[in-house]
């Protein structure tokens, strides 16, 4: 098997992965930032690039302290990360890509870029659930990766509006500095440039709605799909800097220092320090680490864009869990955001209850079945997970080829319209369009613990 290719960049050498005939290239490097700065797209190495192991997570609160000791942070160290290692750093701006070993640069297959979810604040592209996606396995090129977060990555300062115009966003950036290296360079591993999905799960769901909805990003993809954060709503839109401005403020006086530029060199540890107590003190303010309005990547309110028609006239993939976080609001944001659509979307629900306990299904659980990881899973699998994990890859990969997740020996998914509102279930261990009972998800919001961070 050759693990070694020529791209724009560089020479780059690959490694074996769990998936007999996949070629694994983990942790490519794709930018570079100085703290509290956008990205730079890398462009050029010396040598052979060794992608041979994932690179570093991006500093979050869980580098400072032992997840298995916070029982409020337990339940997805235990699902994720358990058993697993991690290392953190500022240097975090890295990638990972699978290939069929038999791809070259005439193959042109499709290529999923994936954007972890962890409300701005956590996660990395390599947790368990994320590790050789089964796509690959399905003539589809994986990719995964890495965003700085908290406070290095969504922080917004005054001081870097009056100096460059812009401030905030350094995250969004990563991820889009991201996308573009993908479509600089993927044609070497086997991948379609012009044949890109973009696809992300709570914040990167929220993530990549921000990046449909942006000018700044037109021509970088061509589908997008968006688990349990997609769609619009006023609540999870982008805010003005001016109303984070006075938390931001709060944050360098809670630091001890006088001014931006001594905060901005503070030790990373003091920063988030800072942050957290922050957090504590001013409770009003809703993600307050999380994307604003910039004026050039987000430019209005979310509704605004949409309502002006503004938005990447794409095919969309949507849904969520019968157990998420606020259930009927992340359904109705999906399914209006479908509807709102020229090109035909396409909506889901996922309410198969996975084994080995009674929390259903929770915010995340989906991305098992999505991923096609479950034997990485420490719950009791039966074969109808993996045969709802199967009929969810093929619909996913599919939509990736084409725009529609329909296919052979799959039941038909029809897509949302005025007239059509059935979305398609994943659950009972089968797929099955039917309408959707808002009233469980609210029952279901309000009776059941939802876990999770």
């Amino acid at each position: 098997m050759d693990y070694m290719i020529n791209t724009p960049c560089g020479v780059i050498q690959g490694c074996k992965c769990s998936i007999e005939g996949v070629v694994a290239f983990k942790g490519i490097r794709y930018a570079t930032a100085k703290r509290f700065e956008y990205p730079v797209q890398v462009t050029h190495w010396d040598g052979v690039y060794e992608a041979v192991k994932y690179g570093h997570c991006a500093y979050q609160p869980r580098s400072f302290y032992d997840e298995e000791k916070m029982r409020k942070k337990v339940f997805y160290y235990n699902e994720f990360r358990k058993g697993e290692h991690y290392t953190y750093s500022e240097d975090c701006l890295f990638l990972n890509i699978w290939k069929p070993a038999s791809a070259n640069e005439d193959s042109k297959l499709p290529v999923i870029v994936y954007i972890h979810g962890g409300g701005y604040t956590g996660g990395c592209a390599h947790e368990k659930h994320f590790d050789d996606p089964i796509w690959t396995t399905k003539n589809i090129i994986s990719v995964t990766l890495n965003y700085r977060l908290g406070p290095l990555g969504f922080s917004c300062f005054e001081e870097q509006a009056n100096s460059n115009g812009i401030t905030g966003n350094y995250g969004l950036y990563d991820q889009i500095t991201a996308i573009k290296w993908v479509k600089d360079n993927i044609a070497a591993f086997g991948g379609n440039p012009n044949n890109i999905t973009i696809m992300g799960q709570s914040a990167g769901a929220m993530s990549v709605q921000a990046i449909c909805l942006s000018d700044y990003t037109k021509g970088l993809f061509q589908k997008a799909v968006m688990n349990s954060g997609g769609g619009v709503h006023n609540l999870l839109s982008a805010k003005n800097p001016e109303k984070v401005y006075p938390f931001w403020n709060k944050t360098i006086e809670l630091s001890g220092c006088k001014t931006f530029e001594d905060f901005k060199n503070l030790s990373v540890e003091k920063i988030f320090e800072a942050w957290n107590e922050t957090k504590k003190v001013m409770k009003g303010y809703i993600l307050p680490t999380s994307p604003v309005i910039d004026g050039k990547l987000i430019t209005s309110k979310a509704k605004t864009i949409l309502n002006q028609d503004r938005q990447h006239h794409i095919p969309y993939m949507l849904g969520s869990t019968s157990e998420d976080m606020m259930p009927p609001l992340i359904y109705n944001m999906a399914h209006n955001y479908c509807k709102a659509q020229d090109i035909p979307s396409y909506c889901w629900m996922f309410n198969q209850q996975l084994p080995g306990d009674k929390n259903g299904a929770w915010h995340s659980s989906d991305l098992w079945y999505f991923f096609g990881t479950l034997d990485k899973c420490w719950r009791p699998m039966t074969e109808g997970d993996y045969n709802l994990s199967s009929q969810m890859v093929d619909y996913l990969c599919n939509f990736a080829r084409t725009g529609n997740p329909n296919g052979e020996k799959l039941p038909e998914w029809k897509p949302i319209t005025t007239k059509q509102n059935k979305a398609m279930h994943f659950g009972n261990n089968e797929a099955i369009m039917k309408k959707v009972k808002k009233s469980k998800l609210w029952i279901n919001m309000l009776t059941k613990k939802q876990v999770g961070e």
